[in-house]
């Protein structure tokens, strides 16, 4: 068997890789969970969606969140352009009583699956 070519990182250090521990990864979202739809006794409406944002315990941290994009992630049973992962993408409206939940519209209704599941919370578009 022939040997091996060294890595460019040990060739460079003299036999000593380079450690990445220092470095930490970027995550441009924060988690969140779909509570259910805005509703009253009687009625419900789909169109408008219930999220608690993790970290989010008060009416006033939501005002960073006002304007801020979501995207619900799913997988689906069929590829379609090359993947299987789908994206419904929506937007935080407003609070939603005093404990840090939000209203959120998004560009197709969630389904009753997503129920329960979880959103990322995108920390972009910026209002600061």
């Amino acid at each position: 068997m022939p040997p091996s070519k060294p890595d460019a990182a040990t060739s460079v250090n003299g036999g000593a890789k380079k450690s990445t521990a220092g470095a930490e990864s970027v995550r441009l979202y924060v988690k969140g969970a779909i509570l259910g739809y805005k509703r009253s006794k009687a009625n419900q409406d789909s169109h408008t969606s219930l999220i608690k944002i993790d970290g989010v315990v008060s009416k006033p941290e939501v005002e960073f969140y006002l304007g801020k994009r979501i995207a619900y992630v799913y997988k689906a049973k069929t590829e379609k352009k090359g993947t299987m992962y789908r994206c419904i993408w929506g937007r935080v409206m407003r609070p939603h009583g005093n404990v840090g939940v939000v209203k959120a519209k998004f560009r197709k209704n969630l389904p009753p699956l997503s129920l329960g599941g979880s959103v990322r919370v995108m920390m972009y578009p910026s209002r600061i």
